[in-house]
């Protein structure tokens, strides 16, 4: 009977443990963290998830997917705020129930756990860090003083995997890559109001703040609140090191976010308690050793948050892998090798995705040509069933491989954008003429 070590019950962690245990192979599952089922989740770290079509496809896998939709809040659109104060509505997609879903990390997390420990096969050990590993004797090693036997070692265990570091001393030409922005985070809170209409924002759209130099979203949550993140430098003027006390802050947001100001009592509370995320994607090479170890999610590929994939990507790269065990069986040095080559390079194309997509929240949403090519785009997918903008063949076509979105989602922007910046109105235009345009552009690449 084979037998697997799972470095990280995270999300990608607990998802995987269910499909090898569905799979009859005994999972050990090491997490560093406490059960977050028992404690509460540190403040700042709770921040909302997109889950979109390629995460939902793998929880329907393992009987999933309705029940963490019935605790999801369907987001259409992305809601615009402008400094004046004005709100223009950007729908995700011009076709009926093509939206993304808010869920909470921590219940989505919590309920994987809870699913995976129906099974006989799984055992999760909380609180034990993993801090190395030798691949020779087949050890991993914890900051408890643990040291078990683990001849197969899957490493979930996030951004800054120990097993990586393990993976790094024991193969020399391994290459790891990792660039920060400038910006970093900061989680924010509006709460729900008193009385049925529990929700003070719009409840079925991501909200976005852009300010070309920073930017703050709000995710709706099932209890009617938000979770803001506010994404701005690290270092300049305005910055995380220029709001340093209580006036700088609220003059900021004063100037900046007057209408969400007014909705987040414990903004100053939330603002010098919580933590400053980083932002930084991580790329490396190879992801495993023969048959002994593989990296997967962000143990091998982190991501920035802007395209919302990282999670969704994960659970993907978790059914990819069910998908050679059945190919393979238990012959990991195969599974592990065709594994890494297939999802290296798309893993690579949704991380450049998710860099560009910061700078478009960031700057382009609140620019009247990148308005209308949406607006363009929305219309498109009304009335023309073959035709999917960049953002829905990431976000509502798992089918479809991120390096082939990415390709020809920037021709078709290219494309766009040139058409809208001649324009005041897409009343100007021959839709069906546009149409043909793409049409001709999808058969060059």
């Amino acid at each position: 009977m084979a037998n697997v070590v799972i470095i990280g019950g995270g999300l990608a962690g607990s998802l995987l443990a269910i499909f090898l245990a569905r799979r009859g192979i005994f999972v050990e599952v090491y997490e560093s963290r406490s059960d977050l089922r028992k404690t509460k989740v540190d403040a700042g770290r709770s921040i909302n998830l997109a889950l979109s079509d390629r995460g939902i496809a793998a929880l329907k896998r393992v009987g999933m997917d309705d029940y963490m939709l019935a605790k999801a809040v369907p987001m259409r659109g992305r809601m615009i705020h402008l400094p004046d104060g004005a709100t223009t509505l950007l729908p995700y997609s011009g076709r009926t129930g093509e939206y993304i879903n808010s869920v909470s990390r921590s219940g989505l997390n919590a309920a994987l756990i809870s699913e995976a420990e129906k099974y006989a096969e799984i055992r999760f050990f909380f609180n034990e860090r993993c801090i190395g590993a030798d691949f020779e004797t087949a050890t991993v090693e914890f900051a408890s003083g643990r040291k078990i036997n683990a001849e197969t070692i899957i490493a979930a265990d996030g951004a800054g995997s120990a097993i990586r570091e393990a993976l790094k001393a024991a193969i020399p030409e391994m290459k790891t890559e990792q660039n920060f922005l400038d910006h970093g985070y900061k989680e924010l809170h509006i709460p729900p109001a008193d009385g049925p209409n529990k929700f003070l924002l719009e409840p079925n759209a991501l909200h976005i703040w852009p300010r070309h130099q920073f930017m703050m979203i709000a995710l709706p949550n099932f209890d009617g609140s938000f979770t803001c993140t506010l994404f701005i430098a690290h270092k300049g003027n305005p910055s995380f090191s220029s709001l340093n006390d209580e006036q700088s802050l609220i003059e900021f947001f004063q100037q900046e976010f007057s209408d969400a100001l007014k909705l987040m009592p414990t903004l100053v509370k939330d603002f010098f308690n919580n933590p400053t995320g980083e932002l930084g994607t991580l790329r490396c090479n190879p992801w495993h050793l023969d048959g002994r170890a593989l990296l997967i999610g962000d143990a091998a590929h982190a991501m920035v948050p802007f395209y919302g994939q990282g999670m969704n990507c994960a659970f993907e790269d978790v059914c990819v892998l069910d998908s050679l065990i059945e190919k393979y069986g238990f012959d990991w040095t195969k599974v592990f090798s065709e594994f890494e080559q297939l999802r290296m390079p798309q893993a690579s194309a949704i991380q450049q995705m998710a860099e560009e997509n910061f700078y478009e929240m960031r700057d382009a949403t609140a620019d009247p040509v990148f308005r209308r090519k949406r607006e363009l785009e929305t219309l498109l997918e009304q009335k023309y069933p073959d035709y999917f903008s960049k953002y829905s063949m990431v976000t509502f076509r798992e089918e479809l491989p991120f390096t082939r979105a990415r390709d020809l989602g920037n021709a078709q922007d290219r494309l766009l954008m040139e058409i809208c910046k001649n324009i005041t109105s897409i009343s100007e235009l021959n839709i069906d003429e546009v149409y043909q345009r793409i049409k001709s552009l999808k058969a060059e690449n």
